[in-house]
């Protein structure tokens, strides 16, 4: 019998290996007939994908772009041909030929975690600072206007103090990504749920980590993999957010009407909602809302970590930043929280943010695919493959950013013009980041909390960057908090 079972194995991996050679040499005798841009598929099936998910993004690229062209390359990635376009003029292509030329596509380990975007609708466009969101849903209600968060800068103060308090205060050192995470996911489930209880937000976080390693993986589904993780982890978000919703619809059912997104999506899903409002079933709401909160969550949390990293490293930096942070202050009352107004006003601290997301982008990409043959640099990109738009081919090119291994937040100030699409961490044309504003007025409103309550410094300078597609520091940034208030 055992022999039996491993003739009958032996066969079947046989079958399977000579029908995967016959498939790939025909798609590779297919693609010889057209003129494709300079690149490697890897190996059969596999491609690149572990080079690409497991090494640096930014190396993977420019490794790429010195070895077959700083404009155009061809790769196989994700189980996807797939080509990556360089450079400010590649990102001009694309940009400008959004809806035309290209559509969003999500990686299929994406699909599968966050479902709602498996319809056969278009998907909603991918905001590059995030994950995933539902564009048509955010901006129909006008929830990510300035009018709007404007209205919610007193509640976000008001949680960034008392995150501070609970996480910071009276600590000597204390890790800064697992904070800044709880921070972040904090705000996502009061901005988007309508919920407050930190206990309920607390134990979630452990699960978001692991859908957002999941969300740029093989989907490999069995124990131990990345992708069997965030599965598992998905699931209990799921139920988290169903029993949530039946609160809500049971509050809303009392006449409670709360502001947030969630509200709207029950309402607009009941027919309690304006006509105008698109019709979603509870299964979407749960899906689109797990979507929003993954946008709101870790890449925020990691451009909070790396801001917080790099003002430790350079104290002028901080030193600027606390004096613009206390004149703001200093012109409020002491009962007045922060409002639009001073978001606006905190020009140098957002050059400090802008250069740790060019240094330390909190996400590397996104994809987009063909939606016809298209031509380029005299390349053809087929219908159907997928495009990949990253940050690395300008980022950290001496070219447009001289020494870009420093830390200068003096390349955003005003009289200093950068070249045109070269530094776009929230993309660009019509599928630019919605959510911009959103992040901006959580992290500048975190910052504000936090040099006027500390100084810091960095624990471990050398801490190892893990620089997969959304970098984390190894040990957490531990950070050492000298002077809990500073005088100068």
């Amino acid at each position: 019998m055992d022999d039996l079972f491993l003739l009958s194995s032996s066969l079947l991996l046989t079958t399977l290996s000579l029908i995967l050679g016959f498939l790939y040499t025909k798609h590779k005798h297919k693609n010889e007939a057209i003129n494709l841009p300079p690149g490697s598929f890897g190996l059969p099936v596999i491609g690149e994908s572990i080079q690409f998910l497991y090494g640096n993004p930014n190396k993977f690229i420019k490794h790429r772009m010195a070895k077959h062209s700083p404009h155009i390359f061809k790769t196989h990635i994700l189980g996807e041909p797939t080509v990556v376009l360089c450079g400010p003029a590649g990102n001009k292509f694309l940009f400008g030929n959004e809806h035309k030329l290209f559509t969003s596509w999500r990686p299929h380990s994406m699909q599968k975690l966050v479902r709602s975007y498996q319809s056969t609708a278009p998907p909603p466009p991918l905001p590059a600072d995030s994950g995933e969101t539902d564009t048509k849903v955010l901006r129909s209600p006008g929830f990510l206007k300035p009018e709007a968060l404007s209205k919610y800068m007193g509640k976000l103060n008001v949680i960034a103090e008392q995150h501070i308090k609970m996480h910071w205060e009276g600590k000597v050192e204390v890790e800064a990504f697992p904070l800044a995470k709880l921070f972040t996911l904090s705000i996502a489930c009061n901005f988007f749920l309508g919920i407050q209880e930190y206990s309920k937000i607390a134990k979630l976080v452990k699960s978001f980590d692991d859908v957002t390693l999941g969300l740029h993986c093989m989907p490999v589904n069995f124990p131990g993999t990345v992708f069997y993780r965030a599965s598992k982890a998905a699931a209990i978000i799921r139920k988290e957010l169903i029993e949530i919703v039946k609160q809500k619809k049971q509050a809303l059912s009392r006449g409670v009407r709360g502001s947030d997104i969630l509200s709207f999506m029950i309402m607009a899903g009941d027919g309690s909602g304006s006509s105008s409002s698109p019709q979603i079933s509870q299964v979407e709401i749960v899906d689109k809302m797990m979507g929003l909160l993954l946008a709101g969550y870790s890449t925020v949390a990691t451009a909070i970590t790396f801001v917080i990293k790099y003002m430790g490293e350079t104290p002028q930096v901080y030193q600027q930043v606390l004096l613009e942070q206390k004149k703001i202050a200093a012109s409020k009352s002491s009962d007045e929280t922060l409002n639009w107004e001073d978001i606006q006003r905190m020009k140098y601290s957002w050059s400090v943010v802008s250069e740790a997301m060019r240094l330390t982008p909190p996400l590397q990409g996104t994809f987009r695919e063909a939606l016809t043959d298209i031509s380029y640099q005299g390349f053809t990109i087929p219908k159907g493959w997928k495009i990949y738009w990253t940050v690395s081919t300008t980022n950290m090119d001496a070219d447009y950013f001289p020494n870009p291994e420093r830390f200068d937040p003096s390349r955003y100030e005003e009289g200093n013009m950068l070249e045109s699409f070269t530094y776009l961490p929230f993309g660009g044309g019509p599928r630019s980041c919605p959510g911009k504003e959103y992040s901006r007025v959580v992290i500048l409103s975190f910052l504000h909390n936090m040099v006027m309550k500390f100084k810091w410094e960095i624990v471990f300078p050398n801490e190892k960057i893990i620089n997969d597609m959304m970098p984390m520091p190894a040990q957490g940034l531990p950070v050492r908090l000298i002077n809990h208030a500073p005088s100068s």
